[in-house]
């Protein structure tokens, strides 16, 4: 069964991301590695704004363990893409977020995915459970 192209009502939290002359291809679209670099954007700017995590600052890191992209629509510069992104699923040591790239004001995404984050010591690269802190506060954006 194929999934629903979902809807900017599908997500919980936003951030505005203008592309770059850089960022079309020779197709004049932008390129498909250039979705992942917004889908960190957006989840590195959501931990930063709405967790309250400074990763410079923070004894615990996120590692990037998985991430996909599904493609529904182009976009081009000069769009202004707005990243959503819900929590999915809140586990011992790993969060995994769901993104939708959506391109100017249209409400069905261009672009949908996901990206796990595992956590770790900073300091030693061991796992760690995530504190109840950043548990309490991811757990405001579930779907």
């Amino acid at each position: 069964m194929t999934k629903a192209i979902g809807s900017r009502a599908d997500y919980r939290w936003f951030l505005t991301i203008p592309t770059r002359w850089a960022d079309n291809d020779v197709f004049q679209h932008v390129n498909n590695v250039v979705y992942y670099s917004w889908f960190d954007t957006t989840v590195a700017r959501f931990l930063m704004d709405a967790v309250g995590i400074n990763p410079l600052a923070s004894a615990i890191v996120g590692f990037v363990v998985e991430t996909q992209c599904r493609y529904f629509a182009p976009t081009a510069f000069p769009d202004v893409i707005t990243g959503g992104l819900r929590v999915a699923r809140i586990g011992n040591t790993s969060v995994r977020y769901e993104l939708g790239m959506f391109r100017n004001d249209e409400d069905r995404a261009a672009a949908e995915g996901h990206f796990v984050h595992a956590y770790v010591v900073k300091a030693t690269g061991k796992p760690t459970p995530l504190p109840e802190a950043m548990r309490a506060a991811l757990a405001r954006f579930q779907r």
